[in-house]
């Protein structure tokens, strides 16, 4: 790649590409394809995160507000190559090049391109912010909701075009990218579901004395303890609206327990109050959330992996559980603690837990130290491969909008 000064050409180019791009209308290089489907034919999604389906989704996949019409007449055919999008959603970046034959919704847009186009480069292209916010302000309508991307409107938008060899080596470039993210994002799913398994398998059942499945060298019953024989419940700090800063003492809050750690680069929230020190967050500790609106969030907990860069503590709606016990983390995100906190939340009015319903509550833990070691462990180290996958997929992600920047005009 070289770099280039700005104009018509990107500012990095990759090497042998030297022309001027063409800057183009929609209309210039699409025709509107009209053709109905059949039968035979999957029903293809356009979506505003992943753009269109290279198959026909599941009902889960589509999710509860989708509705098909089942008369499959009314869909429209599109054939590899043709650009998709909702009309009601282009807006939003509703749009995606389909790599494979089906039908779409006839509230969809379905257009072929032609020879001056190499179509997946407009699935690039087309998707990049300023682009998307072009189709916003040629969609019209009374609302947000309301808005339309109509066949006249999508043929004004204009975009820079390259030669043919030179959107290939773009659109091989972002192929190759989005292959690494997707890479990590289903090695994500995969250590997820396998850290819910185990966390299932791994603890014993409700009436049971022993898990499922457990380490080599280790047999008898897992002894009855309350939380209260394994740790201790230290109360968030109250702060007010006066003393919230831009620096100082952070206070974690519920939105910053995330899947069993603690997200540390979001919704961050800092004051300028004295804290003491035992209630200022340590590594090892177990943040949970205590009270909130929703009832799904009550009773979410996360171990902290790394003191915290800055004096931290949590806010008056969690609470900071300090255990003696190195499986008391995973203990706190198994379906039998989630049942408990449900239990404890039924028939109120207002979603939130006690410290001291939560001392009270029982669970079987190995009698055996070096078990409850080997299993809090495993999790550890579970939960150390998810979060690096997760910091890679961001990572990435940002190297990919980066290049949508640099690559493109």
């Amino acid at each position: 790649m070289t770099e280039q000064t700005v104009g018509s050409v990107p500012r990095i180019r990759f090497k042998g590409f030297d022309q001027a791009w063409v800057p183009k209308k929609l209309g210039q290089v699409y025709t509107e394809r009209n053709e109905r489907g059949n039968d035979s034919l999957p029903i293809l999604s356009v979506s505003i995160h992943t753009g269109i389906s290279s198959g026909e989704l599941s009902a889960e996949g589509l999710g509860k507000k989708v509705r098909r019409s089942d008369d499959k007449s009314l869909y429209k055919h599109v054939r590899s190559g043709d650009l998709v999008l909702n009309m009601m959603r282009a807006w939003q970046g509703a749009l995606g090049v389909a790599v494979n034959e089906g039908m779409v919704s006839p509230a969809y847009l379905t257009a072929t391109p032609d020879d001056s186009v190499y179509p997946l480069f407009m699935d690039c292209g087309l998707r990049r912010p300023h682009i998307v916010a072009r189709m916003n302000s040629l969609s019209y309508g009374v609302t947000d909701f309301r808005k339309r991307l109509y066949w006249d409107s999508f043929v004004r938008v204009e975009l820079p075009i390259p030669s043919v060899p030179e959107q290939q080596k773009i659109t091989a470039h972002f192929t190759c990218l989005d292959s690494v993210i997707e890479l990590h994002e289903r090695k994500h799913a995969k250590l997820s579901t396998l850290r819910r398994a185990m966390l299932e398998r791994m603890f014993p059942k409700s009436g049971s004395a022993v898990p499922d499945l457990r380490f080599a060298g280790f047999s008898g019953s897992w002894t009855k303890v309350k939380l209260k024989d394994i740790g201790t419940f230290k109360r968030g700090i109250s702060y007010s609206q006066e003393d919230v800063t831009t620096s100082g003492l952070l206070v974690l809050r519920s939105g910053n327990i995330q899947d069993g750690r603690l997200v540390f680069d979001s919704d961050l929230q800092f004051i300028n109050k004295e804290c003491p020190d035992e209630i200022r967050l340590r590594k090892g500790d177990i943040a949970i959330c205590m009270s909130n609106g929703s009832k799904a969030l009550v009773g979410k907990s996360a171990i902290c992996m790394a003191d915290p860069i800055s004096p931290t503590t949590v806010g008056a709606f969690c609470s900071i559980f300090r255990s003696v016990s190195p499986i008391a983390a995973p203990l706190l995100q198994t379906i039998q603690y989630q049942r408990y906190v449900s239990d404890l939340l039924a028939g109120s009015s207002i979603n939130n837990i006690k410290g001291s319903d939560l001392c009270e509550l029982e669970f079987r833990v190995p009698g055996d130290i070096g078990e409850q070691e080997k299993v809090g462990g495993y999790f550890r180290i579970l939960q150390d491969l998810i979060r690096w996958h997760e910091i890679q997929i961001q990572k990435l992600r940002e190297i990919k909008s980066a290049y949508q920047q640099s690559l493109f005009v």
